[in-house]
């Protein structure tokens, strides 16, 4: 004699049915709130080049952020650089370091300079100003990021420059790999080079240019 098969309770499928979809929603939800932990904090600050103050004075903290939600959304919301007056800067260094030579961190370092010629602000300053921000905040440089201190955008009448600090000019490995994988994420052709300069040699320059101790 065949048996029957038990009969399923129609109303029993759609409890379990709405069970699973809250389930889901509870998951997908929570997962809508966790952010992404950057290894390091990190600190924007902005200068506005007015005559009337002291340089420390027109040096403005705008934010700190340690999550990737939290760098986007502050990036979104701020002016791109090729937007800003001239003489304003872009300083994005880790939390706990200030954006100038005589800091603790800085002082005995230098920095990877890419200077861009005027028609270049229209076409390669926001796209390189954001790839060396991700570079940063990504730690793109491996074993050698924690040299690096921060970076600046300077925007400027005669021609705008992006620079990577480090922690020490003499630390030649980690400044060299550096400025190798700078030049590859910037998209720089391998027959340009970008130089290196300490930040002791441009203080105490004596012409409009500085020594570079490094190229690549």
């Amino acid at each position: 004699m065949a048996t029957e098969e038990p009969e399923m309770n129609s109303n029993s499928c759609k409890r379990e049915e709405d069970n699973a979809e809250e389930n889901n929603q509870e998951i997908v939800g929570l997962e809508s709130y966790i952010k992404h932990p950057l290894q390091n904090r990190w600190s924007l600050w902005f200068f506005k080049n007015d005559k009337t103050k002291t340089w420390q004075a027109n040096l403005r903290l705008i934010s700190k952020f340690d999550t990737v939600e939290d760098f986007w959304a502050l990036y979104n919301h701020i002016q791109l650089s090729s937007n800003l007056m001239s003489g304003c800067d872009y300083s994005l260094f880790k939390d706990g370091i200030e954006p100038m030579w005589e800091d603790e961190r800085n002082k005995r370092g230098g920095r990877w300079l890419i200077t861009l010629n005027k028609h270049q602000r229209r076409y390669d300053l926001d796209r390189f100003w954001l790839e060396t921000l991700l570079c940063l905040i990504g730690e793109a440089f491996d074993d050698h990021s924690d040299d690096v201190c921060g970076a600046v955008v300077n925007v400027r009448t005669k021609g705008d420059k992006i620079a990577v600090w480090t922690a020490d000019y003499e630390n030649r490995d980690a400044v060299t790999h550096i400025g190798r994988v700078y030049k590859e994420r910037l998209g720089i052709p391998v027959n340009m080079t970008i130089g290196y300069q300490s930040h002791a040699d441009t203080a105490t320059k004596s012409g409009s240019t500085t020594k570079n101790k490094f190229v690549v």
